[in-house]
């Protein structure tokens, strides 16, 4: 037999990839993050309890947005319609000490149907919001 020489030739490369160091640090990783994982602290928001809401001041101006989107103005006992834009100008026309930054402004309350979009509302307080209106809150049913 001929024997073969191997001098000549070098190294063949391996055209493979190795995955084991490849795992490994995956596997590490793994570890270090079901570690840690349980030590950070998630954020807790803070929602509003609606059974321990304080009693509804006695007359306050209120704003009902329909499930259509349309606007009514309750002051009192007058009813008027309104619009997104002109919200703020009609409460504050008909009802002045709402702007007062006092504490015993007027409050607005805002009742609007679950079905609208949540921007309608957004808007109306943005509107309030820049009239100077201090006291904006929402209505909510209360049940079990």
């Amino acid at each position: 037999m001929a024997s073969v020489n191997t001098r000549g030739r070098g190294r063949r490369t391996i055209s493979e990839i190795n995955m084991v160091p490849f795992i490994d640090v995956m596997l590490v990783l793994l570890i270090i993050f079901m570690v840690t994982a349980p030590l950070i602290t998630p954020s807790m928001i803070a929602l509003p309890k609606v059974g321990k809401a304080a009693a509804q001041p006695a007359s306050p101006v209120q704003i009902m947005i329909g499930k259509d989107g349309a606007i009514q103005l309750k002051i009192k006992t007058d009813s008027v319609p309104s619009t997104v834009s002109t919200v703020a100008a009609d409460i504050v026309k008909r009802e002045p000490k709402v702007t007062l930054a006092a504490a015993d402004a007027v409050p607005v309350v805002i009742s609007a149907d679950k079905s609208i979009q949540y921007e309608t509302v957004v808007k109306v307080m943005d509107q309030l919001q820049k009239a100077g209106v201090s006291r904006v809150g929402l209505s909510v049913q209360t049940g079990k």
